[in-house]
């Protein structure tokens, strides 16, 4: 099979041939149609993260496509059938994942970190975490479900807890943010963003969002956020991944309120105890998502209730990689998606 392999950081991915593999007991052989370009993959190549795995690694891990192959214990799937991976699969036995909390697993194992993952014409996974796709969500575009969907799901309705009315603020409207912006407001949310870009505020309002705000055209951003909500939202959302902005989101709260920090930062921030301790103030992480939920985002989809097709700005075949990961950096991308 074609595949573009990572070896390692600050060099180009290089499209060569690899063993197909072969699906165990339990796995089953994809067929990739999609495979989404995420932030994550330029940390790697970019910024020298280290991978789980060592290079040589297929990275890529918003995978969608048909089942090729499954494994001689798999009664649940079959050839054919239009599929999404899990971005991160579980083990199912560890303290976090009996108590429903899978997302933070201690043994996760991550496609296109832990192991290879869908930047190639077939991948392999655990039968227990790929989903059935509606025949009514495009197949090339749901791949993007996989983390640039389920990712918000997880931040607003499981670690936000956004219920109707709410006021909800949402730093950063890059790929995921966008999506916790919409994500909100389907779950009733008022919902005002927040960006240095103009276009992508304007993606914002076609999102939902009631209000936006770039802070280089406001004096005080604190004041401005306190005047759109009414005195403070009662959760923020961080997707930027900056001790800056994970500050500012922080004093957009009102008293009572709760900050989910979803974007990754080394940074460290700054945060006055007295003052979160005093105005009962929250502060959470957010990682990933629960397979358990990947349904229920799958269907909020397939009901319209979530923009999918939309925010696949850009489609590249396999060949091209280094084209959509240099699109996705230039940051004039939604989403992009590679198409083996």
């Amino acid at each position: 099979m074609k595949a573009a392999i990572f070896h390692g950081a600050h060099q180009p991915l290089t499209v060569e041939e690899a063993p197909t593999p072969s699906p165990g007991p339990d796995e089953v052989l994809i067929r990739v149609a999609g495979c989404g370009v995420c932030h994550t993959d330029l940390h790697y190549i970019d910024h020298g993260t280290p991978t789980f795995k060592e290079p040589p690694l297929i990275l890529g891990h918003e995978i969608s496509g048909r089942v090729e192959a499954v494994g001689k214990r798999v009664a649940d799937k079959r050839p054919g059938d239009r599929v999404l991976a899990v971005a991160v699969t579980t083990c199912g036995v560890c303290t976090a994942c009996r108590e429903g909390r899978e997302n933070i697993c201690a043994h996760s194992c991550m496609l296109g970190n832990t192991v290879d993952g869908g930047f190639a014409e077939y991948v392999v996974v655990p039968a227990k975490d790929t989903f059935h796709l509606p025949g009514e969500i495009p197949l090339v575009e749901g791949s993007i479900i996989a983390d640039a969907i389920t990712t918000p799901y997880h931040a607003v309705v499981n670690r936000g807890e956004v219920r109707p009315g709410d006021a909800v603020v949402v730093f950063g409207c890059g790929g995921v943010g966008l999506n916790v912006v919409q994500m909100a407001t389907a779950l009733g949310g008022r919902v005002v963003a927040v960006d240095v870009s103009d276009a992508k505020l304007e993606w914002a309002r076609r999102l939902g969002a009631e209000a936006t705000v770039n802070p280089t055209s406001v004096d005080r951003l604190d004041k401005e956020l306190r005047k759109l909500t009414g005195g403070g939202a009662r959760v923020a959302f961080e997707v930027v991944g900056k001790a800056a902005t994970q500050e500012q989101a922080l004093n957009a709260l009102a008293t009572g309120g709760r900050l989910v920090l979803v974007g990754y930062s080394p940074e460290t921030m700054s945060l006055n105890a007295g003052r979160v301790m005093f105005r009962e103030l929250e502060v959470v992480g957010s990682l990933g998502c629960r397979p358990v939920d990947y349904p229920r985002a799958i269907e909020m989809v397939r009901r319209g209730q979530i923009n999918l097709a939309d925010l696949v700005t850009h489609r590249f075949p396999l060949e091209e990689i280094g084209q959509a990961l240099d699109t996705l950096r230039s940051g004039d991308a939604i989403r992009v998606v590679v198409t083996p």
